[in-house]
């Protein structure tokens, strides 16, 4: 009995229960910012019948007929923008749940984008959190994306969950309960996205390339696909803002960038959870991302 028992204790550790979080990052630059309703910082944008508010909360769906999307009141240039998001479980494949900035209505066909996108999948596999880059029509016509794809260490229909964005002039930092996953940094201005942009967030059908390379598609007789969000948060500078305007920081230190404690979150969640990184892609043509 005792050697089973030893046995079962080794296995446990072995098993990943004591490693399923991220070490502390130290630093929670989330928590600097208060958090606004929907209706403070936000309007719906399209499919306004696919959404409702409901005390500051917004919930938004996508059935056979449409999904919905939502647009910040004000463009930013900088800052640090985030939403506690829940999403639908089950079947979901097909469908993308997303938070992210945009200037794509100001510059159509050459617009400037940064994403959090969550995949739809079956019921047996995770969702897959992707974030992407896009700059001066990366995104328009031939694609040229920049994603890193990552699975994530909780289930994410089971609460709320913050997700957030921080863009400043020299980086871009994607941030799951304020531990950095992503860090992309401005190497030159033509592989960095510098014009304002809009905070959107959205629900739809993307059955052509969002679960396993458009082999699961959006099946609606799950409809509704339902988004859940709150606790928004848009700590920026906005587009008409003053000069003197500074982004909120992304570590303890007055020089930004992040602290050796974020870094080693980081690198954590990176050497656990990411799936996807574009840099490490065989069948990409790296000469279209030099940053690589």
């Amino acid at each position: 009995m005792a050697t089973i028992s030893i046995f079962l204790f080794i296995l446990t550790f072995s098993s990943g229960s004591f490693a399923q979080y991220p070490p502390s990052p130290g630093y929670f630059p989330g928590s600097k910012i208060p958090s606004l309703s929907f209706d403070q910082g936000f309007r719906s944008l399209w499919g306004p019948q696919h959404q409702t508010v409901d005390q500051g909360s917004l919930i938004i769906w996508l059935d056979q007929y449409s999904g919905s999307g939502f647009k910040s009141l004000h463009p930013y240039r900088s800052g640090y923008f985030a939403a506690a998001v829940k999403l639908q479980p089950g079947y979901t494949a097909g469908v993308i749940t997303c938070f992210y900035l945009s200037n794509n209505e100001d510059h159509p066909g050459n617009h400037d984008e940064i994403d959090i996108e969550f995949l739809g999948t079956t019921p047996d596999k995770p969702y897959t959190l992707q974030t992407n880059v896009y700059m001066k029509g990366s995104g328009d016509g031939n694609i040229t994306g920049r994603e890193i794809k990552f699975h994530l260490w909780f289930d994410p229909t089971q609460d709320y969950h913050d997700y957030a964005i921080l863009w400043n002039p020299s980086e871009i930092i994607f941030f799951v309960d304020d531990v950095p996953i992503r860090r992309y940094p401005r190497k030159s201005d033509v592989t960095f996205p510098l014009r304002p942009m809009w905070v959107y967030g959205s629900i739809w059908d993307a059955s052509s390339w969002a679960t396993e390379n458009g082999k699961y598609k959006a099946d609606y007789s799950y409809q509704p696909f339902v988004g859940r969000y709150r606790n928004f948060k848009l700590g920026g500078c906005m587009a008409d803002g003053p000069e003197s305007c500074r982004p909120p920081s992304t570590s303890p230190s007055p020089s930004g960038g992040l602290s050796h404690q974020q870094v080693s979150a980081m690198e954590w969640v990176q050497s656990n959870y990411l799936v996807y990184d574009y840099c490490q892609d065989p069948k990409r043509d790296h000469t279209l991302t030099p940053e690589c």
